[in-house]
């Protein structure tokens, strides 16, 4: 019972003397738990031969099965953020930290029954919809925390949180790749179940720091001689507030949600492929002898451009408070298109520095947009539901999380097919399949700049009248 008034949100108001750069890790330590998502892919090859261990046998999941726990998960970090975000303003940060943490455990446990008995729906259920919630919940937590604690810099406070997201990954990769070596032997056992019951355990330890450290400030607050002089200044940042309902009917919400939107499309749709992509487009023999990359070289490629995620939502997004949230987002989106349809012009001149450079610029964009778009939401919402509004924003991203993978997936079969229907050699119409796709995305960045164009500071009829 103490521990349930513990998480209480009046019980979480911090003391006069709390020092407000002791949130930021407790943010950081949640969303580097759940930001292990992005690394799920490390179990995709394990979860084929779980039956065979050193190879497939019949009855063992193929990954166009096992990828639907990424899409669940996602989908349901969207769903789970829209539906609860009301409650976790009203509750806090500290109670809706140990709810994802429970979550995120117990969807490690169920995925390990799942294992055990082979079950790929205690998979969807476990990782899917119990770990979805958890990141759902996760994700959103500490956002409108952390810009009541620096309004002073709103970019910069979810830049240090989101990054951990981003990030995760390069935790939970290796983590998760040693555990199997550890309890696997290549004979018998793959080692996946005990390392899913060890990660559930770790990641529940980890966030549960987060839970003891979280704090909110008192509602009269301010940092010591900061006073609200950026909305005199800046015609985009808010004095006011506008609530979670009214915020669906103002026709902002709904450019952000675009933009969100196709941002992520883009950005995941590549992220999602980027091991095949660059081993396509630079294969051995398309411009000459010596232009192969090697799977170990795409793996160093895809670490390079989850780096290149994490980096980007700290430093773009702490730019921000500089620039303005739409200055960046013009950038994000401008340069993103440039970048994009320049992606073929790489493959073409066979230079994969260049192509590297390219894509790891993007995808630092990519993430700097998750980590500035709960400061942008704050410029025209106000901080009173921001979290709220955040999480049914986040809709967005479940979408895209389906129709960016999909969409690229399915272009690149067409394009291969019709490669070799014209003639061409395997490769190089592997290599040729990703141009459309990579038009395609710049137009959706290019559509996404217009939507940015079009937003304007939120009519005074839609503000909260208390």
């Amino acid at each position: 019972m103490a521990l349930l008034s513990f998480l209480d949100r009046e019980h979480s108001v911090a003391k006069p003397d709390y020092n407000r750069w002791l949130f930021p890790p407790a943010a950081l330590a949640v969303h580097m738990c759940i930001g292990q998502a992005y690394g799920l892919s490390v179990f995709s090859i394990p979860f084929s031969k779980l039956l065979g261990v050193d190879k497939p046998l019949p009855g063992d999941w193929p990954l166009t099965t096992t990828v639907w726990i990424f899409n669940i998960a996602f989908f349901v970090l969207g769903v789970s953020a829209a539906v609860f975000g009301k409650w976790v303003e009203r509750n806090g940060p500290r109670k809706t930290m140990f709810v994802s943490a429970c979550s995120f455990a117990i969807g490690f446990f169920i995925s390990a029954l799942g294992v055990k008995w082979h079950s790929i729906w205690l998979l969807y259920l476990g990782y899917g919809v119990f770990g979805g919630i958890a990141l759902g919940l996760g994700y959103i937590s500490p956002v409108s925390t952390l810009m009541k604690w620096f309004p002073d810099r709103p970019g910069m406070a979810t830049g240090m949180a989101i990054m951990g997201f981003g990030g995760g990954a390069l935790i939970g990769s290796p983590l998760a790749s040693n555990l199997m070596d550890y309890f696997g032997n290549k004979v018998q056992s793959q080692g996946v179940e005990m390392t899913l019951i060890t990660m559930g355990i770790l990641y529940f330890c980890m966030m549960m720091f987060g839970v003891f450290t979280a704090r909110v400030p008192a509602p009269d607050w301010k940092p010591e001689g900061w006073t609200q002089t950026t909305a005199t200044t800046n015609k985009m940042i808010t004095t006011a507030n506008v609530d979670a309902d009214t915020a669906l009917k103002t026709p902002q919400f709904w450019l952000l949600w675009a933009i969100l939107c196709l941002n992520v499309t883009a950005g995941i749709a590549v992220l999602s492929q980027a091991s095949p992509i660059i081993q396509e487009m630079f294969s051995d023999g398309r411009r000459g002898v010596g232009l192969g990359v090697t799977a170990a070289a795409a793996a160093g490629f895809v670490g390079l451009l989850s780096l290149s995620n994490l980096v980007g939502r700290f430093l773009w997004s702490s730019a921000s408070d500089y620039t303005g949230r739409k200055t960046i987002y013009m950038i994000y989106l401008g340069l993103g298109a440039c970048l994009y349809a320049l992606i073929p012009t790489t493959g073409n001149m066979g230079s994969i520095a260049l192509f590297v450079a390219v894509f790891c610029l993007i995808l630092s964009m990519y993430g700097a947009g998750f980590a500035t778009i709960p400061a942008y939401l704050r410029d025209m919402f106000g901080t009173m539901q921001v979290g709220a509004i955040h999480g049914r924003l986040l809709t967005a991203w479940s979408t895209a999380a389906i129709l960016g993978p999909t969409l690229l997936t399915y272009i690149r079969e067409s394009k291969i097919a019709s490669g070799k229907a014209a003639g061409l050699a395997e490769n190089i119409a592997k290599a040729n399949a990703y141009n459309t796709t990579m038009y395609i995305m710049a137009s959706f960045l290019v559509i996404g700049f217009i939507c940015n164009l079009l937003v304007k500071p939120v009519d005074a009829k839609y503000h909260y009248k208390s």
